[in-house]
């Protein structure tokens, strides 16, 4: 499968793409696009783009509409896309610390000079030990 989202990756975006490649096709390829360009016209799968199916939809970060069009219900991915969903839309200033650190490692990633497909390996090793401790069951890295 091909994705197609916006680049300069971020929480919800990487997070996607480390879902799909870990629980929908270890073999799916991303591109990375400007976000006024038209994605229907590139022949991929969009998300987190304007208009996606694989997007925000009530509520919902793309993560956790991702779970739901895979059904994908594991325990652990529900607690992650609620974490996901947290630094994704914060809803107030009382987050708590541990929390505040995990958004920083992923604006570190977004805001590094690395590329995109480099943003999701990186932001994958996070997304791993995420995983885990929501009570993931630990498997290969994104990338790896």
């Amino acid at each position: 499968m091909r994705f197609v989202t916006r680049a300069k990756v971020h929480v919800d975006r990487i997070a996607t793409a480390w879902a799909i490649r870990r629980f929908v096709d270890p073999h799916a390829s991303f591109e990375f696009i400007d976000r006024n360009r038209d994605p229907t016209q590139l022949g991929a799968i969009p998300f987190d783009m304007r208009g996606a199916e694989l997007g925000h939809h009530g509520g919902l970060c793309t993560f956790e509409v991702l779970l739901q069009k895979y059904e994908l219900r594991e325990p652990a991915l529900r607690r992650m896309g609620a974490i996901i969903h947290a630094i994704d839309v914060p809803v107030d200033d009382d987050t708590p610390a541990a929390m505040v650190a995990l958004a920083a490692a992923f604006d570190r990633i977004r805001d590094s000079a690395i590329r995109d497909d480099e943003r999701l390996i990186e932001g994958g090793r996070i997304c791993d030990q995420l995983y885990i401790d929501c009570g993931g069951a630990s498997n290969r890295a994104l990338g790896d």
